[in-house]
């Protein structure tokens, strides 16, 4: 079969300013939404002036609204045909609230105010759907090659943790706005710091909004439902897609077990970081860059090592090594002895290791899931099958962020301590380190349950093309 066949088919393959655009978008969500993640609880209770409990059920109602908009924004992407493109447009019309929002959430002028976290809090996160569901389905309208999506995925995650990497960068552009206390050290994680946190938060989503418009002006739209089809797309098809696609289930409940461990971990990395170690914010970027550099070391070999041990095996093999970094990290701490900056380093890069490739590597599933879907059912519901994961990542994240927010209220964590106790250090130890790797050991075997191979899949998309070329 030739290549110019091949691509009138659906197999398109594409240049590499192509692959860098659509992974801009991901680096763009990173950029703003990760930002979220990692620091909103840690700005909520030591900046804003919540109880470790109040913000804990904030994140929870959040993610219980999530529940509610997400299959609506994926019925309503899939049924709708912008003249800008299906789901490219999505980029634009979604991302220029999301970053007025994400801003607002880290403004101080209502300190204290659970009103005010809620609206912006809420809004943000609904905003965010309105890019997130779109551009995943984005992802399976490019291409249908198997090849293809895998060196797509393992750009997209490239930018990503580039993304990723400016994010844990925040303590040090913090401290360049932050007051300075007498001895000259930057005052990052006090009320007094709030104008800080806020200029940080404008940058980093001005930046995310340039990177959606360019992502916005490199994706062409080339394996798309018919807009016929389109027009008959329902909010119940969510539920039943879920009931009547097998290899979609186990990916949602992976998505579920891996959030929450990515977002409790997160979470839990500042208190870490500012307690178990007493970090300067050097140290503490430090720390957090090598949460994202194997990404680049390991992420462009993704379509190397999958062909050498299969997608499973690769699963777990990464899995299995941030599972060792975890307990590296929680011995090291633990024992008086080895209780050395250096040595947490090298269980951050383990564990960052393992965590990085896993999680980075399941979003090219996705597109898998909608062609077995559209294989079973004859329409391509992608932005359905991209709500249905949203649905079910944010529900992972919702336990990243309401645990933590639990556990640091059984524990006595007080914001106004400069030193913690015994038992809420053990607290934050078993956020950044126990409870994330008893999450990769239930990871572990959901993902284990996946059926579709390779070659089952590139058979798949093949008939779905010889049926619509008859």
């Amino acid at each position: 079969m030739s290549h110019s066949n091949n691509e009138a088919k659906g197999f398109y393959k594409l240049s590499w300013l192509q692959r860098i655009g659509f992974g801009a978008g991901d680096m763009a969500q990173n950029l703003i939404y990760q930002t979220v993640s990692i620091w909103l609880l840690f700005f909520y209770t030591n900046v804003y002036g919540l109880s470790p409990a109040t913000a804990a059920v904030m994140f929870l109602v959040v993610r219980l609204v999530d529940v509610l908009w997400d299959p609506l924004v994926g019925a309503f992407v899939d049924k709708s045909s912008p003249k800008w493109g299906k789901y490219r447009s999505w980029l634009i019309v979604g991302g220029i609230p999301l970053v007025g929002l994400a801003i607002l959430c880290f403004w101080n002028g209502f300190s204290g105010s659970i009103v005010y976290a809620y609206i912006t809090y809420v809004g943000m996160s609904m905003c965010y759907t309105l890019v997130n569901v779109p551009y995943g389905a984005l992802n399976s309208s490019l291409t249908r090659d198997t090849e293809e999506i895998t060196i797509l995925t393992s750009t997209r995650m490239f930018m990503a943790n580039l993304g990723a990497l400016v994010v844990k960068s925040l303590p040090l552009v913090i401290a360049i706005f932050a007051p300075k206390a007498a001895d000259g050290s930057a005052i990052t994680n006090t009320p007094e710091a709030a104008s800080a946190w806020f200029i940080t938060m404008t940058i980093f989503a001005l930046a995310g909004l340039a990177l959606l418009v360019f992502s916005f002006s490199q994706c062409k739209e080339r394996v798309v439902m018919d807009q016929k089809e389109a027009e008959n797309v329902k909010v119940s098809d969510l539920w039943m897609e879920f009931v009547r696609n097998r290899p979609l289930r186990v990916i949602a409940f992976f998505f579920i077990t891996a959030f929450a461990m990515m977002s409790i971990g997160n979470a839990a990395d500042a208190y870490f970081m500012s307690y178990n170690v007493g970090a300067t914010p050097v140290m503490t970027t430090a720390f957090m860059w090598l949460g994202t550099i194997p990404a680049f070391i390991f992420m462009p070999l993704v379509p190397v090592i999958k062909r050498k041990i299969g997608k499973k095996g690769m699963f777990y093999l990464f899995l299995g090594t941030a599972i060792v970094g975890m307990a590296m990290m929680y011995i090291f701490v633990s024992v008086p002895a080895l209780k050395q900056f250096w040595l947490l380093c090298i269980a951050q890069f383990v564990k960052s290791t393992g965590i990085i490739v896993a999680t980075g590597y399941m979003w090219a599933l996705i597109p898998e899931v909608v062609s077995y879907g559209e294989y079973t059912s004859g329409r391509r519901i992608a932005g359905i099958v991209n709500a249905l994961t949203g649905i079910f990542f944010k529900a992972g994240m919702a336990l990243g962020g309401v645990v933590p927010g639990i556990v640091l209220s059984i524990v006595g964590f007080n914001a106004e301590l400069s030193q913690q106790t015994p038992l809420a250090e053990q607290g934050i130890l078993w956020l950044v380190c126990v409870i994330p790797a008893a999450l990769l050991l239930l990871a572990i075997f959901i993902i284990s349950k996946y059926e579709l191979e390779d070659d089952v899949i590139d058979n798949i998309n093949k008939e779905i093309e010889a049926r619509s070329n008859n």
